[in-house]
């Protein structure tokens, strides 16, 4: 998987990128090697704001994008919620594909037709 990290407001540190990149690691084991994942940091201006450390990501799969945004006083944080609030939507989505795939092995079976595996072929 490919993380591309950018920052707006401000230069993201090196400490920063290596915190983002192991958290999304794991995430990483979940997906393709093919997709990519980018995720912009920012800071924001306004000092009336409390939750000024903004990260926003989304991770692009086959079919479908995944976005996730966190905002919390701290960037550390801010990178560790957003990376969790990924992995669940990743664990959402797997979960979907594999109930489809059973859905249609049944019907499949149900209807008499192959179910389109290595038996199928026999």
């Amino acid at each position: 998987m490919r993380i591309e990290i950018r920052g707006r407001n401000f230069e993201p540190t090196d400490e920063l990128r290596e915190q983002v990149a192991h958290r999304f690691e794991g995430i990483g084991k979940q997906v393709s090697p093919l997709s990519r994942v980018e995720v912009v940091v920012s800071e924001e201006q306004n000092p009336a704001v409390t939750d000024k450390f903004v990260a926003e990501a989304k991770l692009h799969l086959k079919g479908v994008t995944l976005h996730a945004h966190e905002a919390t006083p701290d960037m550390i944080r801010t990178v560790n919620e957003l990376a969790e609030d990924m992995r669940r939507q990743v664990k959402r989505h797997r979960a979907k594909r594999r109930k489809r795939k059973e859905t249609r092995r049944l019907v499949n079976r149900m209807q008499g037709r192959p179910s389109g595996g290595a038996s199928a072929s026999l």
